[in-house]
């Protein structure tokens, strides 16, 4: 059976039965899609690539401390943005349920 290496929700490197479906970088732990221009153009120019690092999913990959990318996740970024934000501001951040 095939394993690949994977992050888990610790940040410590795991064997899984399922390949990473998102890519990230250890150094800036930054995580986002396989096919994110930004990624591939670092990893064409020789750099990143021993900082690469796969996640099984978006979940694991916070859990971890890493954070969307802006550039193939802009709607994660967004969300995790006005999260952390909120956060060191000391403010509660709610999302109204419609009854």
């Amino acid at each position: 059976m095939r394993r690949w290496k994977v992050i888990d929700s610790h940040g410590k490197p795991a064997l899984s039965s399922k390949p990473g479906q998102f890519g990230g970088h250890k150094g800036s732990k930054i995580y986002g899609l396989l096919d994110c221009p930004a990624a591939l153009r670092a990893l064409s120019k020789g750099g990143y690539v021993k900082d690469r690092v796969f996640f099984i999913d978006e979940q694991t990959a916070r859990l971890a401390g890493y954070r969307p990318c802006f550039r193939c996740m802009p709607a994660s970024y967004r969300e995790w943005k006005l999260t952390t934000e909120g956060l060191i501001k000391g403010e509660v951040i709610t999302k109204q349920c419609e009854p």
